[in-house]
């Protein structure tokens, strides 16, 4: 039978996990279980060709036929889905996941994500504070010029007393050569791939489960190229994505936190892990940043609480 080829698009060098550890796996495994007749070619890097935050509407429209992307590179357009990246909210990153997934198939996929088919919604390890000159305490957050990738944490970032620099991650090793931050919110998982512990020495983590954020990630199909495969096809492809794709993605990511970690270890870097008292303190610092949410999707009709 005919081969139903996929083009999928999305921001990261082939070499990132997230493409070589989760999307280019799960595209084998789906072309196994389909006996070659779905295969899916990959465009990393923006290779096709726009910007990371006109990824979704390349899927949309039909420009590519998948795209993966963070949501929240288009601020406040996915206003429900910014609960997941609500500060220390995160304790779990696989459970977080699965959540995300659940209120995908019980609500986002039918009103947000409705332009769209989702085939996967995950979120990455606990953010970590990336600098230069280090940040030891709340206080050293005071005028801060920090990355941040999406509207909730940029929110978080400047209640903290940071200057936020709103952008998505290519962009980053740039922005920190050329002076424009002194500093960025990532995981581990990702540093790698940018070489970032060769443009920072500092990094700053925080104690106990909760993390201070964490950021939401979709890959979504064209809603009518999904509709017209083979009813057999859709099966399969539902089969191979959905819960069992969101917690696998997020388990890689998670996973690829320590080696990554061990870099800048390796490097010479200096990691300071803030203690309980002092996580404490970020914590209620960034409470007003979760009342204003609530507030606000309690004005647009939704129920945040």
């Amino acid at each position: 039978q005919d081969t139903i080829t996929l083009r999928l698009h999305q921001f990261l060098p082939a070499q990132a996990a997230v493409p070589a550890m989760i999307l280019k796996p799960w595209s084998e495994r789906l072309e196994a279980a389909t006996d070659g007749r779905i295969r899916i070619e990959h465009f990393d890097a923006m290779s096709l060709g726009g910007r990371p935050p006109e990824l979704y509407d390349q899927a949309r429209d039909g420009v590519v036929d998948m795209s993966m992307t963070v949501v929240g590179y288009t601020p406040g357009r996915f206003p429900r889905t910014e609960v997941v990246e609500l500060p220390f909210m995160m304790t779990n990153p696989v459970a977080t996941a699965r959540a995300y997934w659940d209120m995908v198939e019980t609500d986002f996929q039918s009103n947000e994500y409705a332009d769209t088919k989702v085939l996967g919604a995950w979120v990455h390890g606990p953010g970590v504070i990336h600098s230069k000159n280090g940040v030891n305490s709340l206080e050293d957050m005071q005028g801060l010029t920090l990355r941040g990738p999406t509207r909730i944490i940029n929110d978080l970032l400047s209640e903290l007393g940071a200057e936020p620099v709103g952008m998505p991650l290519p962009a980053i090793p740039e922005a920190i050569s050329r002076g424009v931050v002194q500093a960025t919110v990532i995981p581990w998982e990702v540093t790698s791939s940018i070489r970032l512990s060769e443009l920072v020495s500092h990094h700053t983590e925080f104690s106990g489960n909760e993390a201070l954020y964490t950021a939401a990630i979709v890959l979504v199909m064209n809603k009518a190229r999904y509709e017209a495969l083979p009813e057999d096809l859709r099966a399969i492809l539902d089969e191979q994505s959905g819960a069992a794709l969101s917690s696998f993605a997020t388990q890689v990511m998670w996973d690829m936190d320590a080696p990554a970690r061990e870099i800048a270890v390796n490097a010479g870097n200096t990691i300071t892990t803030l203690d309980q008292a002092e996580v404490d303190r970020w914590k209620a610092a960034s409470q007003p940043v979760i009342d204003r949410w609530v507030g606000e999707m309690n004005a647009q009709g939704i129920d945040g609480t």
